[in-house]
Parts: C-alpha cells; sequence; structure tokens
C-alpha cells in the first residue's frame, strides 16, 4: 500500500505566539482542538476521542516555539510521524501554522478534510 506525505499549510492570525505553541505543545492545548482527552507522561501521550477510541504518541522532537513532531506507538512504519510547526511570516507578523502527516494513497483527501476540520477548531477556542 502506497503511502503519501501531506503537508498543509495554514495562516493563522495569530497574537500570541505562547498561545499558539501551548496550543499544539500542551495536554490541555490539544484538548480544545485536537483530541477529547490527553495525558502525558513526558515523552509518550495518551490521545481520548468518544468514550473508545485512544491512541498513544511519542513525542519524537520538540524545538520550544517551534514544532512538536509525534510518532504514533501503533504505526507499523517507523519513519512515520506527524509534526506540529509554526513559523512567523515575516510579511504579516502573522503565524503560518503548518502540519504534516502520513496517509495511505487513497485516504490522502480524508485526512485532509480532518486536518481541516480540526485546525477550524483550534481557530473557534483559540481566537485565530
Amino acid at each position: 500500500m502506497e503511502r503519501k506525505k501531506i503537508h498543509l499549510e495554514y495562516l493563522l492570525n495569530a497574537t500570541s505566539k505562547s498561545i499558539l505553541w501551548s496550543a499544539i505543545s500542551t495536554p490541555t492545548g490539544l484538548e480544545g482542538w485536537f483530541a477529547d482527552r490527553v495525558q502525558s507522561d513526558d515523552k509518550i501521550v495518551d490521545f481520548f476521542w468518544g468514550k473508545t477510541e485512544k491512541r498513544t504518541a511519542e513525542i519524537v522532537a520538540v524545538r520550544a516555539y517551534s514544532f512538536i513532531r509525534f510518532r504514533w506507538l501503533d504505526n507499523e512504519i517507523p519513519r512515520e510521524y506527524f509534526e506540529l510547526k509554526m513559523t512567523n511570516s515575516e510579511l504579516t507578523n502573522d503565524f503560518v501554522f503548518e502540519i504534516t502527516d502520513f496517509a495511505a494513497a487513497n485516504e490522502v483527501d480524508d485526512v485532509r478534510e480532518l486536518w481541516e476540520s480540526q485546525v477550524e477548531t483550534l481557530r473557534r477556542t483559540c481566537g485565530f
């Protein structure tokens, strides 16, 4: 099954880099838009959706106020990850929120739609 790397970018008129960083890197922040509940034990993070769905990820890389990269522990392809990254647009002084993820070739559109929905929730909950 062919896998595709997905790279998405969203311009956020974020007034505070600490608000965006908190939203993408802390359990409380991630609960606001990514998952219903998030528990973290150092580098291992449990994500919960609804009453029964749970996935566990490992934080494989992080640079404060820049990016956080997770790897799903149930993923059989060790090189795959999902990354949440924030950069500052020098032109507008707004933030660019970048997402990198992987999906089966026949699921790319579904994964893009899911991220679109998640980012809309992020915009609403953080006021971006």
